[in-house]
């Protein structure tokens, strides 16, 4: 089974943190709910691996990876 990498992994990390703040500047909170949703499977689909998927969907619910 793969792994979730949750080591830090992003270039200029603050970079894009900022880039993703500025994307929900001035909306409603249900648009901003409508972009992190494609965001989400955006990536989930980059990524591919059903395990990884499952792996990120514990540890962002605060549950262990084990």
């Amino acid at each position: 089974m793969s792994l979730l990498n949750t080591s830090a992994n992003i270039a200029a990390a603050d970079d894009f943190y900022g880039s993703l703040i500025r994307l929900h500047d001035g909306r409603k909170i249900e648009d901003s709910m409508r972009i992190n949703a494609r965001l989400i499977l955006i990536l989930a689909n980059h990524v591919g691996d059903k395990d990884i998927l499952e792996q990120a969907l514990r540890l962002a619910a605060g549950n262990s990876l084990k």
